[in-house]
């Protein structure tokens, strides 16, 4: 990774090049169902999600119970010498190149895709990849909220791609979790540089360009997600009634549902 973590922009250019000429590429064709592919897409990544905060939860709640705050930001251990938690670890910033696939599934299916979906997929993308090179110690915050959020989002995900439609509030619930992660990753990063600024040199395990990069990244979510998160709740409507859901497009239960519909805002992925 420290050898080839550059390579990410290469992934970036061909994904940015995907969405552009894929959406006018499908302009005037049918769109793709696929609707059986995307409910095994959705599974494995729900699943993937479940084991990875299950391999990761237990090492964070063992350092803050056992080592304290400081450690849990400061000490890269999680990587250095957890094992099963650096493994883990590894496979999480490794996924952040097949998640890519989600906005292949919105473009075939001609849905509408929104800023802040590819935005966020190309950040964290670089991010991740270029944080695992310095073993940055506060991102063992970042990994475990990151596969707890996934592991409720694309379970979601892969109900409604089923055509079960859990109730409305369960979407809420998910759009909350990831403004609340994005909060917490501002609060982190803080105290990431108070630490920096008051112990010596090399005895907090991120370097100051990370916690600046990591700290735009995360407040630039927290207003587009507080954006999306408005306009899908409280903004007034006008005319008929909305159509866009928090984070899918969930039908009324009084309307009928198609057998293959599927979620037309497809934003909260934070990923």
């Amino acid at each position: 990774m420290t050898e080839n973590w550059t390579v990410a922009f290469y992934y970036v250019g061909v994904y940015m090049a995907f969405i552009f000429g894929g959406q006018y590429y499908m302009q005037n064709r049918p769109r793709f169902e696929l609707r059986r592919t995307l409910i095994i897409w959705n599974c494995l990544l729900a699943t993937f999600s479940i084991m990875g905060a299950c391999r990761t939860l237990p090492e964070f709640i063992h350092v803050l119970r056992n080592h304290g705050f400081y450690h849990s930001i400061c000490v890269p251990s999680f990587i250095e010498q957890d094992k099963v938690s650096g493994f883990w670890t590894w496979m999480f910033v490794l996924s952040k190149l097949p998640e890519l696939g989600d906005t292949v599934f919105i473009v075939l299916r001609k849905k509408p895709l929104i800023f802040l979906h590819w935005y966020h997929h190309i950040t964290v993308l670089l991010y991740t990849w270029f944080s695992f090179t310095e073993y940055t110690s506060s991102a063992r915050w970042f990994v475990v909220m990151n596969y707890c959020v996934h592991s409720v989002m694309y379970s979601y995900y892969a109900l409604v791609s089923m055509g079960k439609y859990p109730p409305k509030m369960l979407a809420m619930t998910i759009t909350v979790l990831q403004l609340t992660q994005m909060i917490v990753g501002c609060a982190i990063n803080v105290s990431a540089h108070n630490y920096l600024s008051n112990v010596p040199p090399r005895a907090c395990g991120i370097s100051q360009i990370n916690i600046k990069l990591s700290t735009a990244m995360y407040f630039s979510y927290f207003v587009l997600f507080s954006q999306f998160f408005y306009k899908a709740y409280f903004s007034p409507k006008s005319g008929k009634k909305a159509k866009t859901e928090p984070i899918q497009d969930v039908p009324k239960a009084s309307k009928k549902v198609e057998p293959n519909s599927y979620p037309r805002q497809r934003n909260g992925v934070v990923h």
